[in-house]
């Protein structure tokens, strides 16, 4: 399993964390979750891999929002902390196996701007409302016709 999903699970990871160093260890709780969890997957409702992901994406939303790592970003030095686009650049595609950044690019500017703040970052939508100073109804219902559009474009990958 860790050999045909690892790749993927990295690349959600790493995008959302944007550090190598801690994309390695949230990497393996993901899997240590997925192992101990695996009898709670219902096939009814999606997909393993899908399953999957969405173990990966929060296990990497709740490590951001954890107050342990919040601490070592406080206590981490100027030239450590600086983020270096090139280094952890995932658009090599390596870890992005159907090609999942080529169909985000099929969405409008605003939508892709929704579903990176959402599914990446782990905004909420009232946060995404404050940030991008909209009101919450029109994040909820950019979010939804995103979420449409971005299900329609998906359906040739099932």
């Amino acid at each position: 399993m860790y050999d045909h999903y690892s790749g993927a699970l990295y690349g959600v990871v790493l995008r959302i964390v944007q550090s190598k160093e801690y994309t390695e260890e949230i990497i393996q709780d993901v899997f240590v979750k997925i192992w101990t969890s695996i009898n709670q997957y219902d096939s009814s409702k999606g997909r393993f891999y899908t399953w999957m992901i969405n173990i990966a994406r929060n296990t990497a939303i709740d490590y951001l929002k954890s107050k342990g790592f919040q601490n070592q970003l406080k206590n981490q030095s100027i030239p450590d902390f600086v983020y270096n686009s090139a280094e952890l650049s995932t658009t090599n595609n390596s870890s992005d196996y159907i090609g999942f950044n080529k169909v985000l690019e099929n969405l409008e500017v605003d939508k892709q701007e929704l579903i990176d703040l959402a599914y990446y970052q782990g905004y909420t939508q009232n946060e995404i409302s404050e940030k991008l100073k909209i009101p919450l109804g029109t994040v909820k219902t950019k979010m939804r016709n995103a979420l449409l559009k971005l299900k329609d474009l998906l359906k040739d990958y099932q």
